[in-house]
């Protein structure tokens, strides 16, 4: 299993995120970011290997954009925004960090999953 994954859900639709673009960055010393995975969520709003189980992953802090605008306009509904960033710290790289999001044309939360 990758160590970082995530899972899209639309609360709006009750069903899986699918097809929705999803990059992974690592913030550098000089705080640029640099990109490590990327990818699109598959039928049931997941990606399965955003990065493969025996690459290595470094402490740091992260981020995954989720490009949405393109789903929603996919499906013809309005929405407020275009690209989700979720920031969030890696201190564990042995660790499995999940980082999923629930999503709707007009909000989305996120939390550490299991």
């Amino acid at each position: 299993m990758s160590p970082i994954t995530t899972h899209v859900l639309d609360t709006s639709q009750g069903c899986p995120g699918a097809n929705i673009r999803i990059r992974l960055e690592q913030q550098q010393s000089d705080k640029t970011w640099q990109e490590i995975a990327s990818g699109s969520t598959n039928s049931d709003g997941r990606i399965a290997n955003l990065i493969q189980e025996d690459e290595m992953i470094n402490s740091g802090v992260y981020r995954m954009l989720f490009e949405t605008g393109p789903y929603f306009e996919q499906q013809g509904t309005a929405y407020f925004y275009p690209e989700i960033e979720v920031r969030f710290l890696l201190n564990h790289t042995e660790q499995h960090y999940h980082i999923p999001l629930l999503l709707s044309p007009f909000g989305y939360s996120t939390y550490r999953g299991s």
